[in-house]
């Protein structure tokens, strides 16, 4: 388990502060993501929690045990917090073997040898790499590497795992397996892990959670699917896939659970949201997926069906990338290769609308 209770850094020289004041929970046996762009605070809440960098304020608890507390001035050495962590380079050392790598830090805490030789070959098996056990580590893929990197984080057999961007060195497809394989492996050992990373795919497809940071707050929390169909504000549903975004005004109810705005493709209508009849600022949510594209002659604005001409259809291989444009306006849908969609193409635009997320500002 790991709490975070009110964590707050700065750095000094810095205007404003890193991280501020955040809270977070890891239960053992979950993978929670911290996700967001560069310079948003979620290094430095990891680094924080191993201990790599000193909180100005706040409280962390792994596995239920005080290890920082700014009130009661507690501050646990990094390596006495029993964290495994996982860094963006992978910091295998070339002069050793596989196996001496994964050794070492069994070596510093001064490990009997018979006990050494079992909890690396355990490890290194648990990677899927007993077999190279002696094969020089400069003589490793990037792939390979990053498992040495992993079996080094767990060998000691820590109570929570750290992983800091750690596949951002690898190659599209190499990715998608490790990413598979890292948690595959934290299922397994049951025990909660942080992970970070700016990637939005990499974050809905290994999270039990994600929490979506910026300027060191945290703006969302919840499941993959959650954050993804229903965010929570503008720039989770920016940061996190593709979405179209209507700005709403003369919002009115009606009687069949629907309720119509005017945006720039016209009249939209979207599920009943009296928060949309009391702001000043509301908008809809689109994903691109949920755009559908029509024959021509079939719209009608009741209906959230507008005619459209497409301007672009980009090939992407599972899928046509298209930018369509409705009464001047443009919007953007995802639609199946099979469609076949070109450029200057009269289609009508069609959106459900319990597809539509209103969001207010």
């Amino acid at each position: 388990m790991i709490r975070l209770e009110g964590i707050k850094k700065t750095y000094r020289g810095a205007s404003e502060p890193a991280v501020k004041g955040i809270d977070v929970e890891v239960p053992d046996g979950e993978l929670v993501t911290l996700l967001g762009p560069s310079g948003c605070g979620k290094t430095t809440t990891l680094r924080c929690i191993a201990g790599l960098e000193t909180p100005d304020e706040g409280r962390i608890l792994i596995d239920q045990r005080t290890v920082f507390s700014s009130a009661e001035r507690i501050k646990v050495r990094t390596n006495q917090r029993n964290t495994g962590m996982v860094f963006q380079s992978y910091a295998i050392w070339p002069h050793m073997t596989v196996f001496e790598n994964v050794a070492y830090p069994l070596k510093a805490g001064r490990v009997n040898k018979a006990e050494l030789h079992s909890r690396v070959r355990d490890a290194l098996e648990l990677v899927g790499l007993d077999e190279l056990a002696d094969r020089p580590a400069p003589n490793l893929s990037g792939g390979q590497q990053q498992r040495v990197a992993l079996a080094r984080a767990l060998v000691s057999e820590p109570k929570i795992l750290l992983f800091d961007e750690p596949l951002s060195n690898l190659d599209a497809k190499l990715r998608e397996s490790m990413r598979q394989e890292i948690r595959e492996v934290q299922q397994r050992l049951g025990i909660a892990a942080l992970y970070v990373t700016h990637d939005q795919t990499e974050a809905l497809a290994i999270s039990d959670k994600v929490i979506v940071m910026s300027q060191g707050e945290i703006l969302d929390v919840g499941s993959p699917q959650r954050i993804y169909e229903r965010p929570a504000s503008h720039f989770v549903a920016q940061f996190i896939g593709l979405a179209n975004i209507f700005d709403l005004t003369e919002v009115t109810d009606s009687d069949d659970g629907l309720m119509s705005g005017r945006c720039e493709i016209g009249t939209i209508r979207f599920p009943h949201d009296p928060e949309a009849l009391t702001t000043d600022a509301a908008s809809v949510v689109v994903r691109l997926e949920d755009v559908m594209l029509d024959p021509p002659g079939s719209d009608d604005a009741e209906s959230n069906r507008w005619p459209g001409r497409v301007v672009s259809a980009l090939f992407l291989g599972t899928l046509w990338d298209c930018s369509i444009e409705v009464d001047g306006a443009r919007v953007r849908a995802h639609v199946p290769r099979t469609a076949q969609p070109k450029a200057g193409d009269a289609v009508t635009v069609s959106i459900r609308p319990e597809d539509c997320v209103t969001l207010h500002h």
